[in-house]
């Protein structure tokens, strides 16, 4: 047993295994003769390739400040990924717009997941972050005295 079996079991990481497989497919289809679009390309299996890993590194680290930080990297990337393919809607290059629909779709049920994951967060199990952004609600920040 791995692991990250039990990361692997979780809903939030078996959409994001099947957002990095649709674009897997949607960028096998897209043609090669365009170079806006392969720069493209690169960009949206970069970005679904994040997601899991950076799941599991949330998963892996389990401080809340670790989560919250692979929690933000995650979002950023979706949001790219969610614009990149709705970008495709507007190159004559691309035609199957039924396809990013269905992407778009996956997105936000992923972004349901997402809030649902993050709200599970134990936000008792922390470390003090000096830069303020990852810090749970109504935390302390700790005394200094030396």
């Amino acid at each position: 047993m791995s692991r990250l079996d039990p990361t692997r079991q979780l809903s939030i990481y078996q959409k994001a295994e099947l957002l990095y497989q649709l674009v897997e497919s949607i960028v096998a289809s897209l043609p090669e003769e365009d170079e806006y679009i392969q720069n493209t390309k690169h960009l949206m299996l970069e970005d679904a390739m994040i997601i899991p890993a950076k799941i599991a590194g949330a998963e892996g680290g389990d401080l809340y400040s670790i989560r919250m930080q692979n929690a933000a990297i995650i979002r950023e990337h979706v949001m790219h990924l969610y614009v990149q393919v709705g970008d495709l809607r507007f190159h004559d290059a691309y035609k199957n717009i039924e396809y990013i629909q269905l992407i778009r779709k996956e997105i936000n049920e992923f972004r349901l997941l997402f809030i649902e994951w993050v709200e599970s967060f134990d936000t008792n199990n922390h470390i003090w972050d000096d830069w303020g952004l990852f810090n749970p609600p109504g935390a302390i920040p700790p005394s200094h005295d030396f």
